[in-house]
């Protein structure tokens, strides 16, 4: 049998939240998805069905706890069809971890950014201080110089308030 894993969500540096939602197109062994979140320290694990007839479409879901032990924002989502085969195909999808980047994380908005913007001023909009880290770590794969963000870019701004 042909593997498939064609995963849509979630897309490569989204920012999640502790219940990280899973959708796609697949065809796995005996129907089953094995699904992993890691960073190096801590681990997660759980499962989807899929159908294990021809391509089908899927969603599925995996809870991180409260308490975790994460250090870092960057996760690592694993799918993979490995019931039948513990080398089987999978599929390694970067994440950004919310609840890491921000105390209390309900979800993000989005800033465009205007002529004159700093992301220390973005930070007195949003949070009423100078703290601009969230918006730094939320956005670490567009951003790599604190000092050089350009009018047009839209940036996520993490929230606790939503």
């Amino acid at each position: 049998m042909s593997v498939t894993l064609d995963i849509q969500q979630p897309q490569p540096f989204d920012l999640v939240g502790s219940t990280i939602l899973i959708a796609g197109n697949a065809t796995a062994f005996e129907g089953t998805l094995s699904i992993t979140v890691s960073e190096g320290h801590d681990e997660y694990a759980s499962f989807t069905t899929v159908g294990a007839l021809g391509l089908r479409q899927f969603q599925g879901a995996i809870e991180i706890p409260q308490g975790n032990a994460f250090k870092l924002s960057r996760l690592f989502l694993t799918l993979a069809d490995d019931t039948g085969n513990e080398n089987g195909p999978s599929v390694v999808i970067p994440v950004l971890f919310g609840p890491k980047i921000l105390d209390g994380y309900q979800g993000w908005q989005p800033h465009v950014v205007r002529p004159g913007d700093t992301l220390t001023k973005i930070a007195r909009q949003y949070y009423g201080s100078d703290a601009y880290q969230p918006i730094l770590e939320a956005n670490q794969h567009v951003i790599s110089d604190p000092n050089l963000i350009f009018a047009g870019q839209v940036l996520r701004i993490p929230r606790n308030d939503i």
